[in-house]
């Protein structure tokens, strides 16, 4: 059973970051580092900061409390739990209409056949996946090998695009320019929606749970980060080392300039092996966290609960060959996202201190401080954000 957990807190952290690195994070820093220069090191620093204290703060109190995110809500509020799960799955699906995209993309790029084709092969290789009779094992292993891919492919470029990295250093302390938006939107699409519970619902599937398991936890949220950070850096680093030069990347797709521009036709196609990995692994991770919201509702989706991971798949590829999914849409949906986050933390925050949720265990207050900070810069940012770029626009 050790090693069971061993092995869950690995394919935990890997599920949460490789979610996160899908397609949108792809276009998102490429976009804002040409957008920004060296300064996004400064927007990057500081969403590392906040995506740290959201993990931990809403990781501890779910795996304290041995339920789900939406049980947790019903705690602090009847029927709150309902209005978090429509917030995720909604956001969940509309990310993974972009993720399909994305996968469909990356084969196109690998393997020259259409983007609908690629789409397709990868919603039913994800399906694939929740079909096994250990489905929860499978997706882990699937996310850890991908990630390492990711990451491996990831430094090759960024070396090869040689970044002025001090430069970067000196700009993540020292920023010529703030952009709100930036923050927001990376923020979103690291933590934001789904993504941050992700991790945290696959523990309690493995039935890791109680005061006991929170040394254990909190290794397991940091590393998530970690990677989730630690890509970020060399896809920012990567782009960086080619607008520093002067080169202008594609509007209509950034990150694949950014590779293509970096190492010529060949890392063309180490882009679109990179954006396949990114958005398969999220297709799967975006499915298995908004459906473990819909299994709290009702026993039957308890039970079979695979089969409406592959119905929630297999309507995003749907969704996907009827609508498409812009670069715009990719980058905005992270804003989106972002909105999400403070709703769950606060509640989580507010569990953290609630007997009925977990007990009598005590939650640090520096998380809960650092928390309630996070929430509320988060909110504040977002709700400006979505106004100027998105209603007010």
């Amino acid at each position: 059973m050790a090693d069971r957990h061993r092995t869950a807190l690995i394919g935990a952290a890997f599920l949460m970051a490789t979610s996160a690195i899908g397609p949108g994070f792809l276009t998102q820093t490429a976009v804002f580092t040409e957008r920004l220069g060296a300064s996004f090191a400064f927007a990057i620093l500081v969403s590392v900061v906040i995506d740290l204290v959201a993990q931990l703060n809403i990781w501890r109190v779910l795996v304290v409390s041995g339920r789900r995110a939406s049980e947790v809500a019903n705690l602090v509020a009847p029927g709150l739990g309902t209005g978090l799960t429509v917030l995720v799955v909604v956001g969940g699906l509309a990310f993974n209409v972009g993720n399909v995209a994305g996968a469909g993309l990356g084969l196109r790029v690998l393997l020259g056949i259409p983007v609908e084709v690629g789409a397709l092969l990868s919603a039913l290789l994800a399906i694939g996946l929740f079909l096994s009779k250990e489905a929860g094992r499978a997706m882990d292993r699937f996310a850890v090998a991908l990630g390492f891919v990711l990451v491996a492919l990831t430094i090759y470029v960024a070396s090869a695009s040689a970044p002025p990295i001090g430069e970067a250093l000196v700009r993540a302390v020292r920023p010529e320019r703030v952009d709100l938006l930036s923050i927001v939107t990376i923020v979103g699409g690291t933590v934001g929606g789904y993504i941050t519970f992700s991790g945290a619902h696959r523990l309690l599937d493995e039935g890791l749970r109680g005061p006991a398991a929170l040394p254990a936890v909190t290794r397991s949220a940091t590393t998530a980060i970690g990677v989730a950070s630690l890509m970020r850096v060399l896809l920012f680093l990567a782009a960086l080392g080619v607008v520093s030069q002067g080169l202008a990347l594609d509007p209509a797709n950034p990150p694949a300039a950014v590779f293509l521009l970096a190492v010529g036709q060949i890392g063309y196609r180490l882009f679109g092996l990179v954006m396949w990995c990114a958005a398969i692994t999220s297709v799967v991770g975006a499915a298995y966290t908004s459906v473990s919201f819909l299994r709290s509702l009702h026993p039957t989706l308890e039970a079979h609960w695979t089969r409406v991971v592959i119905a929630f798949i297999a309507t995003a590829a749907a969704a996907f060959l009827l609508i498409g999914q812009p670069v715009r849409v990719l980058v905005l949906v992270g804003a989106i996202n972002g909105v999400i986050l403070p709703v769950g933390l606060t509640v989580m925050l507010i569990a953290a201190h609630r007997p009925a949720a977990v007990g009598t265990y005590q939650h640090p207050r520096w998380l809960t401080w650092a928390g309630a900070l996070v929430a509320s810069a988060m909110a504040g940012a977002s709700g400006f954000v979505l106004w100027r770029d998105l209603i007010g626009g």
